[in-house]
């Protein structure tokens, strides 16, 4: 089997990180990733904001865990980077785009031995006026972005749990097909 496809069945999320610092190179190979990422026409509607200043963190955290209605709770793990995906709204397909920039940055950090998790609530972040103010703050003015995820990034602390087992009906074939559509 290819190793890609290795890589896209090992990966699994992660929801608790050492606080071991990932070196530069590495989150930047992952950022890299991102941006080569299908978007449609080619017009590379997201951008990515790489997140290390704990201050940025520790208002994403309060701003994230407030909107889920867990005030107090990390809903980043610990992780000691942060990737945050916005994508311009202005581009029909932004939220597609946003998402595969996600799926590439998830893959390639398990490929390079890293862990990650998908973090909801970026749109509602990014919604707020808060949210705006620290867009304007980091240099971005496109408030035409919307939130599509953030990517809690680490090294893992504990195990990888083993894979849910794949749904029977999962894969329909057009092959089996009984019903004329003429």
């Amino acid at each position: 089997m290819s190793e890609t496809l290795e890589v896209i069945k090992r990966r699994r999320s992660c929801r608790q990180f050492k606080s071991k610092d990932v070196p530069e190179e590495l989150v930047d190979m992952i950022i890299e990733a991102g941006t080569w990422a299908a978007t449609g026409k080619g017009l590379q509607s997201p951008v990515i904001i790489k997140v290390t200043n704990s201050y940025v963190k520790r208002k994403l955290t309060e701003m994230n865990s407030k909107i889920m209605g867990k005030e107090g709770f990390d809903p980043f793990f610990g992780a000691p980077v942060i990737l945050v995906v916005l994508a311009d709204k202005n581009v029909p397909t932004y939220v597609y785009d946003g998402t595969l920039v996600m799926g590439n940055m998830m893959l390639a950090a398990d490929d390079l031995g890293l862990a990650s998790c998908w973090i909801h609530r970026a749109k509602e972040e990014f919604d707020s006026e808060e949210g705006k103010t620290l867009l304007k703050a980091i240099g971005i003015d496109n408030m035409n972005l919307e939130g599509i995820g953030h990517l809690a990034l680490g090294y893992r602390d504990g195990e990888v749990p083993e894979p849910a087992e794949r749904k029977k009906d999962y894969i329909y074939y057009s092959e089996d097909a009984t019903v004329s559509f003429l």
